[in-house]
């Protein structure tokens, strides 16, 4: 029997939005038959007055992934790697949960992507789960080797539609922003969502970011640039 992997992805047009969840499926499901894809769309997205602001068209991407995809025929695991694997494998059993995790790894990247019915248990609110998974693996992996390496854990695509929601939130408070004269705080994000942002808006001439707060409330400020400077 096979589970269903989705992904929600975003984009100027629907269009946009299909060819986007489309590639992030690709990289889930290795040897994808792009005939057998499901579309949902959320939104249509619409343009904002003048052509300034818009929002996005967002839709959902589901295709079956076979158990002989995920864990078979890949090539052995390194030791870190396989710690990984065992880490998201046993909280896997323990909670009981229809998903399977798959590691692959290079020089610099351990790969973590869980994929399943039960993914969104794993990913949690606002992907803290998912974030607490990560630190864990990361743990691990620095105490048994001399050079460790990232390790990024992911479920179903969920960091890729964050960091789309995210660059999202940041370029309608630099508008906010340059429109209002006023300074815009952002809602507490991780320290990887507020490099998001600062990553976002580094090129934007009209405004200026920094972090403001104590964790685990931190926050992003995003000041027009007359203020800030």
């Amino acid at each position: 029997m096979s589970d269903d992997v989705s992904v929600e992805a975003a984009g100027e047009t629907v269009g946009e939005a299909k060819w986007a969840a489309l590639r992030e499926l690709e990289t889930l499901v290795p040897g994808l038959d792009r005939e057998t894809v499901r579309f949902q769309v959320v939104s249509e997205g619409e343009r904002g007055l003048l052509g300034v602001g818009y929002t996005p068209a967002r839709v959902i991407a589901a295709a079956a992934a076979e158990p002989s995809v995920i864990g078979e025929e890949a090539p052995p695991l390194s030791p870190e790697a396989a710690l990984v694997q065992e880490l998201l494998d046993r909280t896997i059993a323990a909670l009981d949960l229809s998903a399977r995790a798959r590691v692959d790894e290079d020089d610099e990247t351990i790969r973590a992507t869980i994929v399943g019915g039960d993914v969104s248990v794993l990913i949690g609110r606002h992907g803290h789960t998912l974030d607490a998974l990560q630190h864990l693996a990361t743990s691990l992996v620095r105490r048994s080797a001399d050079a460790p390496r990232r390790v990024v854990v992911d479920g179903g695509g969920y960091r890729q539609r964050r960091a789309s929601a995210v660059d999202g939130i940041a370029r309608r408070a630099a508008e906010r922003a340059t429109a209002t004269g006023q300074r815009v705080a952002l809602e507490p994000m991780s320290a990887v969502e507020r490099r998001l942002v600062h990553e976002a808006l580094k090129d934007d001439p009209s405004v200026a970011t920094a972090s403001e707060g104590d964790e685990p409330h931190r926050y992003v400020v995003v000041s027009p640039r007359r203020i800030a400077d």
